[in-house]
């Protein structure tokens, strides 16, 4: 057996959704290739993120949809990252705010302020809105984090004001999910999150901060071009593929 079939977990299963409606491209459908993955080990983890997968829970995921390829998987390069004068204001901010890192916890903290952000940006930008059970809130930040997923937690005035769910690859970390208390929008949590991840990077000298996918025009995707430089990924390649990383023109 190669290397590539060794990262292939023999408790894998592998499947597809039904179409549904685009979250990013208006008109267009959507259609999710799925690998369910009990344990996964974190060179398994690492591979897959590598080729454009991303990670909810158990669940490893990219697009296939039928006549689009909008979805782009990119990754800041941490070596070569120099904040903005805007970015810099989002950290001097966030001097009194403490950080926790951490493996994935659920709480009654987490689920209130999961389902405080997602009614904020339902109302401020259009998101579909469905409390979160604290039993989904488990099966996709908790289950699956093994020995490299992790939460960021950001506190201030004793408060719990936002969680990042990240994964440590071997060679970069991998956003998952970041939310936060809208009642402090003011700190920027969101710029803020991403530079702290960065800052993590360096200190455990890794090489990316791999961002998930970004979609031209997609209102929700556009602070991802703010931190540069950035790589863009060829395709979804096989785990028996090399993957190739360009220069982003973005």
């Amino acid at each position: 057996m190669n290397k590539a079939q060794d990262l292939l977990n023999p408790d894998s299963k592998d499947f597809s959704m039904l179409d549904y409606d685009c979250a990013y491209i208006p008109q267009n459908s959507v259609r999710m290739n799925y690998k369910y993955v009990h344990n996964a080990t974190s060179e398994f983890n690492t591979a897959v993120i590598q080729r454009g997968w991303r990670r909810f829970g158990r669940y490893y995921f990219h697009p296939i949809c039928k006549d689009c390829d909008g979805c782009k998987s990119l990754r800041i390069d941490v070596g070569e990252f120099s904040p903005t004068k805007s970015q810099k204001k989002a950290t001097n901010r966030n001097r009194d705010t403490k950080i926790v890192v951490q493996k994935p916890t659920v709480s009654s903290l987490h689920i209130d302020l999961y389902n405080k952000f997602h009614n904020f940006k339902n109302q401020k930008d259009g998101w579909r809105q469905r409390n979160i059970s604290r039993d989904e809130y488990i099966e996709n930040f908790v289950e699956g984090a093994g020995v490299f997923g992790k939460e960021v937690l950001y506190i201030k005035d004793d408060k719990l004001i936002g969680v990042d769910l990240i994964d440590i690859l071997e060679d970069g970390i991998s956003s998952i999910y970041f939310f936060y208390d809208p009642d402090y929008s003011r700190l920027s949590l969101g710029t803020y999150s991403l530079l702290y991840q960065i800052e993590l990077a360096q200190i455990l000298e890794l090489d990316w901060i791999y961002l998930g996918y970004w979609v031209e025009g997609c209102k929700a995707f556009a602070y991802k071009p703010n931190f540069k430089p950035q790589q863009i990924l060829d395709g979804f390649p096989d785990i028996s593929v090399s993957p190739f990383w360009y220069k982003s023109p973005i």
